[in-house]
């Protein structure tokens, strides 16, 4: 008497219900695991969702809100490792629970980050500090937690989420286009350091995105150019750079312009932005 099929849905579980538990187990253990912070919306939140049609990766997932996170979680099968950031501890115990729970990190994408919109002046130190802790100190401090064990292996990707603001500057974005600017010269600087190790590093830099971030901020996007893209062009840039695609991306690619014309005619660029921008 034949079987009957497994439930639809899964890819790993659709391919063939011939096969023993113990083929499904290898097959589970050839996928590779990827650790993506702010995992609960956004932009981690659909790099779960892609990264899982694929099979090919085992998803461990981290964010600060533990029932989106858990949502995330039950529709991409990752596992659910919530945290908050802001605090070196927070990382440490991340990525002491990734490895304890996989054994390994073979790719981190660094997507957790807050924003904020406003007058510089208005800002109180303790926005400061908070927006430097997740969007600067998190990743410093997740990388180097991670880095080691895939020098060790000679195999693993980090990808980054930075940010254009960061490239060149926004009115009223002054804390976190500097936040996301930093991101820049360490990823130039680590590449350097890893060239022949194995491990290679991108940087994902996106202009405004079509997600809740704007909300989050409590201060919606209201600039006429660039318009948000959808978000899932942006994790289609992720989902290239873990398969080992370009050092730096661009999302959407034509905003690498402005960047190269403040670089070749800053006067001119600032003049553009001021009008636009």
């Amino acid at each position: 008497m034949r079987a009957s099929p497994p439930p639809r849905g899964n890819p790993a579980v659709e391919a063939d219900v011939s096969r023993s538990p113990a083929d499904g187990q290898a097959a589970r253990s050839r996928r590779k695991v990827v650790l993506i912070t702010g995992a609960s919306s956004g932009i981690g939140a659909e790099v779960a969702a892609r990264l899982s049609a694929t099979d090919r990766w085992e998803l461990l997932l981290s964010g600060r809100n533990e029932d989106r996170l858990s949502e995330v979680a039950a529709r991409t099968a990752g596992t659910s490792l919530p945290m908050d950031l802001a605090s070196q501890e927070g990382c440490r115990n991340l990525a002491e629970a990734a490895l304890a729970h996989s054994g390994r990190v073979d790719a981190l994408v660094a997507a957790a980050g807050l924003g904020w919109a406003g007058a510089y002046t208005d800002m109180t130190p303790a926005a400061v500090n908070r927006l430097v802790s997740v969007n600067v100190c998190a990743v410093l401090h997740l990388v180097s937690m991670v880095l080691p064990q895939m020098v060790s292996r000679r195999s693993g990707r980090l990808v980054l989420i930075g940010s254009v603001a960061g490239r060149f500057g926004v009115r009223g974005e002054a804390a976190y286009a500097a936040t996301k600017g930093a991101l820049i010269p360490f990823a130039e600087s680590l590449r350097y350091e890893l060239q022949g190790t194995g491990v290679q590093l991108s940087l994902v830099l996106p202009g405004p995105v079509d997600t809740p971030f704007f909300a989050h901020r409590d201060a919606p996007y209201t600039r006429s150019w660039p318009r948000p893209v959808p978000v899932g062009q942006v994790a289609a840039a992720v989902e290239e750079a873990l398969a080992g695609g370009r050092d730096e991306i661009t999302v959407p690619r034509w905003l690498g312009i402005p960047g190269r014309l403040q670089g070749m005619a800053p006067h001119l660029f600032r003049r553009l932005a001021m009008r636009f921008g």
